[in-house]
């Protein structure tokens, strides 16, 4: 077994601290405690480990807090967004380290603990919940931080990149209604982050704008995995009346679609419309086609990493909020008017 700080404390007869402060060349400790240590050392052929530096110099590291794991299970947007991260900080001769946890509370604990450790240069976060008290607890410690997702407060180290989450879900039902679809259900998220509020938000104020009546029975919470989806969203086809098309806040909802309408034997989209975001190429394979709205997360991921290394850097008059354009794809044959 290798010696560790412990051994060499202990052949030297001196404290941990002692032997911690030897190795990272702390001034404040007397030549004869440093020469038993540096003896010690010699005679256990001790070799610290480049994470034991790092964790006292400082990794050049930047980390990557996910959300909570129960929010993130088989979402495909963050294991693809997190090689994009890491593809461009190898370019910069930089570690990612990934933190992920069981819930808020334990994730700013985590990060909090990191950041004030000088452990990481900068900081990705990959959503941005809607209590942005984590934000402020954050900035305390002047490290750069790219949040991929709105950012609504004022901070001093926060950076934003986002998509307009809101006039994108509203164009998407608009282009439903211009079809001349009225009766529109909603999959979406639990109103805990930014991205989920704007995007049922936008489908509200669409219908809204058309003096189209809010039906709760047609807004549907589908939780963050695609089996909450598929679950919660059975009651839409219990109904007396059927919507005439759906818009789904993520790919896991639209999934989750198909298995309901094939079990039902429920074509899109002559019977059902259906709409909504797709962040893989997965959603792009599925027959009959959708209507998607494009989440780029190539470059969503690309254009956080390289602006936290700006930052880093020290570079002047960054942007405090980066809006990444989104597409529209309709695949497949022209869409029918409704009559």
């Amino acid at each position: 077994m290798k010696p560790n700080i412990y051994d060499i404390a202990k052949a030297a007869n001196v404290s941990k601290s002692t032997v911690s402060r030897v190795l990272n060349n702390n001034p404040n400790i007397s030549a004869k405690a440093k020469e038993k240590v540096q003896k010690a050392i010699k005679e256990l052929n001790y070799q610290p480990s480049k994470v034991a530096r790092g964790l006292s110099a400082g990794f050049d590291a930047i980390l990557v807090v996910s959300r909570s794991t129960n929010t993130t299970k088989n979402n495909p947007f963050f294991s693809e967004i997190l090689h994009i991260i890491s593809q461009f900080s190898e370019e910069q001769d930089y570690d990612v380290l990934l933190q992920t946890s069981q819930n808020d509370v334990e994730e700013l604990k985590r990060c909090i603990a990191k950041t004030a450790s000088k452990i990481v240069k900068g900081i990705i976060m990959l959503s941005s919940p809607s209590d942005e008290e984590y934000f402020k607890e954050i900035d305390k410690f002047n490290i750069p931080t790219i949040v991929i997702g709105k950012v609504i407060g004022e901070h001093k180290n926060i950076y934003s990149v986002d998509t307009n989450n809101f006039l994108d879900s509203y164009n998407l039902v608009q282009y439903m209604i211009d079809l001349g679809h009225k009766d529109i259900a909603c999959l979406y998220s639990p109103q805990e982050y930014n991205v989920s509020i704007d995007r049922l938000e936008g489908y509200k104020q669409c219908l809204a704008d058309n003096q189209l009546s809010i039906n709760e029975k047609l807004m549907v919470n589908c939780g963050f995995t695609m089996n909450e989806a598929y679950s919660n969203s059975q009651g839409l086809f219990e109904l007396e009346k059927l919507p005439s098309a759906i818009f789904a806040t993520d790919d896991l909802k639209l999934l989750s679609l198909y298995k309901n309408l094939d079990e039902r034997n429920i074509s899109t989209p002559s019977d059902i419309l259906i709409g909504g975001y797709s962040n893989t190429e997965i959603t792009s394979f599925l027959f009959p086609s959708i209507i998607q709205i494009e989440n780029p997360t190539f470059e969503l991921g690309k254009t956080a990493t390289k602006h936290l290394f700006r930052a880093i850097n020290g570079e002047d008059s960054l942007e405090r909020n980066i809006i990444i354009p989104t597409h529209r794809i309709v695949q497949g044959s022209k869409y029918k008017t409704q009559v």
